[in-house]
C-alpha cells in the first residue's frame, strides 16, 4: 500500500543548500532555501554525484585535514552544542537527540527548521561535508508530539508478520525524512531471554528467529537500496552484541555465555541485518563474559566487520565509551580501546571538546593508528554520500505533512490489532456484543501515556496525554453501537450486575532501560488489584486487557477472569483494541514470549524444558482453539514416545551450527531422554544443554539434569558446533 505521494526527491539540490550556508554565515537563520537552480559542473570529484561512491569518499578523504577527520567521528547532542558555530568550528561530524532532547514548540515543522539550521553551519565549512543526525526513533517519530506511535517490538513480534514490519519501517521513515533528520537508532535486535529485563519490549522476541525475520524493518526503512528511495532513513541494528541475555535480566549487565551460545542465540539478527544492508551498529553497553562489548575487538572487528562483512559504520551508546574504566570522565586510553576496538563514531555525547582534544593525543602518539581512522571516516563518509546528503542536505518538506497522517494511523491501528494476543477465552466471552452495556475500568483505559509505553515524547515516557491519539476506552466507545452503554470509572466504582461484562485495562506504567528492570516481584501493582477486586465483587464476568512491555506474573488472579487479552505496549492508535475485543478482527496475534507461571520461574524461554504458563507462540482464536503451530513443518515419526527434530542454524566453510528439539508425544511425562544421530563425518566441537558421546561416528546425547522432565507436549532443545558438513541427519529420539 502506498503511504505517500511525494514527489521522488528527499531534500533540495545541493546548490540550494549552499545559497542557504551562505545565508546561515551571514546570520540569516531559518530563511527558506531559494528555488532549486539548474544543475552546474561539480567544482571537486567528490562534489560530483556521476562518479562512484568509493572514488568520491577518496577524493574526499585526501582533501581533509586530521581535524575533519577526528570531527566526523564525533556525535554531540544537540542541546549540549553552545553556541551551534561549534559545529563547524570542532568540525563535527553528527549530531543526535537523546530521549529527553526536544524543540520548541513540539512539532514536526519546528524539528525540520531545527535541522535545517544545523545542517546550514556544517555546509558552511571549507569541505562543505554535511551533518548526519541521529534519533531514536523506536516505534515511530517518537520524540515529535503528534506522530504516529506504533507498537513496541514485543508487539510487532506478536503479528508475526514481516510484511506488515517492513510497511511499519516505511511509514516510519517517512516522517522522520520528514522532520530532516537521516538516522534512526532502530530497529533493537535483542533476542529477550529474561522478562526482568527493562528493555523487554525493545524485543521482537525471546527466540532468534523471531528478531531475524523482522529484520524487514530495515528494508522498510532505508529502502531497498539505501538513498534510492526518496525517504530512505539509515538505520541501525543495535545493542551489539548479547544485551538481552544478561544474568538476571540486568540491564548494561555480564552475558555470562559460551562463544557457541552466543552465536546461535544472539548473533542471528545482526547477521541478517547485514545482508540487508544495515547502514549503522550500536554497540551494547553490557558485558560478554566481563569484557564490554565497547572494547571488544575481536567481536566487532573480527566478527561483525571481518565475517559478517559488515560495511558500514560503528557508533558507540549513549556516553559508553567512558564507562570503559568503570570511572567519570573520558580518558585517553579508553578512547582509543574503543577506536581500536572497532567503533568508527563515538555517542560522546556531551564534552567534545575534551573528547576531541584526548582522541587528537592518541593519533598523535600512534596509539590510534591513522589507517583506524581513515578506515571510520570512509564507512561514516560512505553511508552520507549514499543517502544523498551531499546533493540533498536539508529536509524535504513533501513528507513534512505525513507526520501523524491518516494512513500512518491506519497501519499503526493495523498493527495494534495483529499484535493482540488472546491469552484466555473462557465461554466464549469475547468477542463483545456491540450492542452491550460494558463496564471500562483501569488506570490504563483512558490513558494515552500508559498505553505507549517508554520512549514517548521522552526517555522514559510518563503518564497523560503526552501525543494525540485515541485511547482504549475512546476505541472502545467509537466500535460500539451505542456509546451511552458504556460506562467507565479508573477504580472500578460503580460496577453492578446490570453489565453484560466488565473489561478491565490494566498493567504497567512508561518505563524505559535501567528504570525498568523488575528485580523482584512482577506482578500488577496494588490499584489494579483493587480495581479487578471490585469487578469480580460484582459477578459481572470480566475480561482483562493487560497493557504491558513483558509478561506479567498473574497466574493467581488468572482463575478470576473469563479472558484475558495481551495488548503489549499498542502506540496511540487503541482502537486497534476495540477491533478485535468486539470483532471487527479476530485476534492472531502469538506469544513472542514464553509467559512466566511466576516471577521464580524468570528466565523461562521455549525449549528450556520449564512448563510455562503459556508457552511460546500460544495465541487463541473466537473458536477457543489455538492458531496453527508456529513451525508447521511437520514433526518426525514419534519413536519411543518423543520426537527429535533437526534445524541447521548457521553453515560457514568447514562448519555448521545446529540445534535439535525434543518433544514428548506421549501421553504421560518423560523423566529423561536421549537423542542419537549420524554424524556423517562431522566432528562436534562444542554442544549446549546435553551430554554428548561419539562412538563409531555416532552421536549420542542425553538430557542433562535439569531437561530431562517434559510434560506431554512439552519440548527441549540442545544445540552444537561441528566442522564439517551437516548433511542431512535424521535423529532418533528415545524415551527413558
Amino acid at each position: 500500500m502506498a503511504l505517500s505521494t511525494a514527489p521522488p526527491r528527499r531534500r533540495p539540490a545541493l546548490a540550494a543548500a549552499l545559497c542557504a550556508a551562505a545565508l546561515a554565515v551571514t546570520g540569516l537563520t531559518g530563511v527558506a532555501p531559494a528555488p532549486e537552480p539548474a544543475a552546474s559542473a561539480a567544482a571537486l570529484p567528490y562534489q560530483d554525484p556521476s562518479l562512484p561512491v568509493a572514488q568520491r569518499v577518496d577524493d574526499l578523504l585526501a582533501r581533509m585535514s586530521l581535524d575533519d577527520k577526528l570531527g566526523q567521528m564525533t556525535q554531540v547532542e544537540k542541546e549540549a552544542l553552545a553556541p551551534q558555530s561549534d559545529l563547524a568550528t570542532y568540525r563535527i561530524g553528527s549530531v543526535l537527540s537523546g530521549g529527553d532532547s526536544t524543540v520548541s514548540p513540539n512539532n514536526a515543522q519546528t524539528w525540520a527548521d531545527t535541522y535545517d539550521s544545523l545542517q546550514r553551519t556544517a555546509l558552511a565549512t571549507p569541505l562543505g561535508i554535511p551533518v548526519i543526525y541521529g534519533i531514536d526513533a523506536v516505534h515511530g517519530h517518537n520524540a515529535v508530539r503528534g506522530a504516529t506511535l506504533f507498537p513496541h517490538n514485543i508487539g510487532l513480534g506478536a503479528t508475526r508478520d514481516p510484511d506488515l514490519v517492513e510497511r511499519v519501517g516505511r511509514a516510519v521513515a517517512e516522517e522522520v525524512a520528514g522532520t530532516g533528520i537521516d538516522w534512526s537508532f532502530a530497529p533493537c535486535l535483542c533476542v529477550v531471554r529474561n522478562d526482568r529485563w527493562g528493555r523487554t519490549y525493545e524485543s521482537f522476541g525471546e527466540k532468534p528467529e523471531l528478531p531475524t525475520a523482522m529484520t524487514s524493518f530495515i528494508t522498510g526503512m532505508q529502502g531497498a537500496t539505501l538513498g534510492a528511495d526518496p525517504a530512505s532513513v539509515l538505520t541501525t541494528a543495535k545493542h551489539y552484541l548479547g544485551d538481552g541475555g544478561t544474568t538476571g535480566g540486568v540491564d548494561q549487565g555480564d552475558t555470562e555465555l559460551s562463544e557457541a551460545e552466543l552465536r546461535a542465540v544472539h548473533l542471528p539478527p545482526f547477521a541478517e541485518a547485514v545482508r540487508r544492508g544495515v547502514g549503522s551498529v550500536m554497540l551494547s553497553y553490557s558485558s560478554w563474559n566481563g569484557v564490554k562489548s565497547h572494547g571488544h575487538k575481536y567481536l566487532v572487528t573480527d566478527v561483525l566487520k571481518g565475517e559478517l562483512g559488515f560495511t558500514g559504520f560503528v557508533v558507540s551508546d549513549w556516553a559508553a565509551v567512558d564507562q570503559l574504566d568503570g570511572q567519570s570522565g573520558f580518558t585517553g586510553t579508553e578512547i582509543a580501546t574503543a577506536v581500536n576496538a572497532g567503533v568508527d563514531m563515538v555517542m560522546v555525547p556531551h564534552d567534545y571538546t575534551r573528547f576531541l582534544t584526548l582522541l587528537r593525543g592518541e593519533v598523535n602518539a600512534g596509539r590510534v593508528p591513522l589507517v583506524r581512522v581513515n578506515d571510520a571516516n570512509r564507512r561514516i563518509l560512505t553511508k552520507k554520500f549514499e543517502l544523498g546528503l551531499f546533493e540533498r542536505p536539508l529536509t524535504d518538506r513533501s513528507y513534512t505533512s505525513t507526520v501523524g497522517s491518516a494512513a500512518h494511523r491506519a497501519l499503526a491501528r493495523q498493527a495494534v490489532r495483529e499484535s493482540q494476543v488472546l491469552l484466555k477465552n473462557d465461554g466464549g466471552l469475547l468477542p463483545l456484543p456491540k450492542s452491550a452495556k460494558v463496564f471500562v475500568a483501569g488506570k490504563n483505559a483512558d490513558d494515552i501515556g500508559n498505553q505507549s509505553g517508554g520512549w514517548t515524547v521522552g526517555w522514559q515516557g510518563r503518564s497523560g496525554a503526552v501525543t494525540e491519539g485515541t485511547t482504549i476506552l475512546q476505541g472502545i466507545r467509537a466500535a460500539v453501537t451505542d456509546p451511552s452503554r458504556v460506562t467507565y470509572d479508573r477504580y472500578g466504582n460503580g460496577v453492578d450486575g446490570s453489565y453484560s461484562a466488565a473489561v478491565a485495562v490494566v498493567g504497567e506504567t512508561p518505563y524505559a532501560e535501567g528504570r525498568g528492570d523488575r528485580p523482584g516481584a512482577m506482578g500488577l501493582d496494588q490499584e489494579d488489584l483493587s480495581t479487578l477486586a471490585r469487578l469480580k465483587a460484582s459477578g459481572v464476568p470480566v475480561a482483562v486487557v493487560l497493557v504491558s512491555g513483558r509478561p506479567l506474573d498473574v497466574a493467581a488472579q488468572l482463575p478470576d477472569w473469563r479472558a484475558l487479552l495481551a495488548s503489549w505496549l499498542p502506540g496511540t492508535e487503541g482502537a486497534g483494541v476495540a477491533d478485535v475485543l468486539f470483532g471487527d478482527h479476530a485476534p492472531t496475534g502469538r506469544l513472542p514470549v514464553s509467559w512466566m507461571r511466576g516471577a521464580s520461574q524468570q528466565p523461562v524461554n521455549d525449549g528450556d524444558g520449564k512448563s510455562p504458563l503459556f508457552p511460546y507462540g500460544h495465541g487463541l482464536t473466537y473458536d477457543g482453539t489455538p492458531d496453527p503451530d508456529p513451525d508447521p513443518d511437520p514433526d518426525p515419526e514419534p519413536v519411543g514416545g518423543c520426537t527429535a527434530d533437526f534445524r541447521l542454524v548457521n553453515s560457514w566453510p568447514g562448519g555448521h551450527q545446529a540445534e535439535i528439539t525434543v518433544k514428548n508425544t506421549g501421553t504421560g511425562p518423560v523423566s529423561g531422554w536421549t537423542v542419537d544421530w549420524d554424524l556423517g563425518g562431522a566432528t562436534v566441537t562444542s554442544l549446549w544443554n546435553g551430554v554428548l558421546t561419539v562412538t563409531d561416528g555416532r552421536a549420542t546425547v542425553r538430557n542433562t539434569s535439569s531437561n530431562g522432565a517434559l510434560a506431554p507436549g512439552a519440548t527441549t532443545s540442545f544445540g552444537y558446533t561441528a566442522n564439517g558438513s551437516a548433511g542431512s541427519p535424521a535423529p532418533r529420539c528415545t524415551t527413558g
